[in-house]
């Protein structure tokens, strides 16, 4: 991998990490288009990067969580299924979910689907949830279970949590917060067991990649936070689902099958 290869998927995840469409998936597919092989260190890489994308979040709510303890705990019980999923089966997720495009794709596809149908029969109530703080741990720990799925490539960790969130009560703005919160833990988390299963080994160039892919990472993160808290106040995530269908299909069609 070069410079400019990561500078690419940098950006990739930056935009990706928070829209229900997958980050992983995306840059396995972009990896693809841009012949990467998928090497020990290229895993890493697309597993290490998120932490410029979970930086944006604590950059943005770091006074709001420290102002409150009950997050804390949401967080903490919703961290569990993902934690003990990851752990598990860490090498699986590495050694053949991540980089399998056939994964990804069928991901893609089928949970645009699914995405598009909870959006056609979710219905907000005035008795769901109005603001993080009033999330039940319950409710937090089977989000956690929703973002268990998302080890898978292509489900979108973002979309697995926001989904959980409407299906289990939590108004729209609020679902999609709480899988920004929850994303740190995890993301630190998958960093961090990464980082122990290859002991640290990369070289100085790969190091500099690293560090330049996190800082890209953050700061176009920053921008797609944002760009989803506005787009969520007068719209749907149907768009996010018939783009998911869109993209695996297309892929599928003019790459994969060539």
């Amino acid at each position: 991998m070069d410079i400019f290869q990561s500078i690419i998927l940098s950006i990739v995840e930056g935009v990706t990490e928070f829209l229900p469409i997958s980050s992983t998936g995306h840059l396995i597919l972009v990896s693809k288009l841009l012949n990467i092989p998928q090497t020990d260190f290229v895993k890493s890489f697309e597993i290490i990067i998120q932490l410029g994308a979970i930086f944006s979040i604590i950059f943005l709510y770091w006074k709001r969580v420290l102002q409150s303890k009950i997050i804390w705990k949401q967080i903490l019980i919703a961290f569990i299924p993902a934690a003990v999923i990851g752990f598990i089966f860490y090498k699986i997720i590495k050694g053949f979910l991540i980089g399998n495009e056939y994964v990804t794709l069928w991901a893609l596809f089928i949970g645009g689907v699914l995405l598009i149908i909870l959006e056609l029969v979710h219905k907000e109530q005035d008795h769901h949830a109005d603001s993080v703080e009033k999330i039940s741990l319950k409710t937090a720990f089977f989000i956690g279970i929703f973002q268990a799925i998302s080890v898978i490539p292509g489900v979108s960790r973002a979309g697995a949590t926001i989904a959980g969130g409407l299906l289990f009560g939590v108004k729209r703005k609020q679902a999609v917060e709480f899988s920004f919160l929850l994303a740190v833990p995890t993301m630190i988390a998958a960093t961090a067991l990464d980082l122990v299963e290859t002991k640290i080994s990369f070289t100085p160039n790969e190091l500099f990649i690293l560090a330049l892919g996190i800082i890209i990472s953050f700061l176009v993160a920053i921008a797609a936070v944002k760009f989803l808290l506005s787009f969520i106040q007068n719209h749907t995530f149907i768009p996010f689902g018939i783009y998911r269908i869109i993209l695996s299909i297309l892929f599928w069609l003019l790459i994969i099958r060539y």
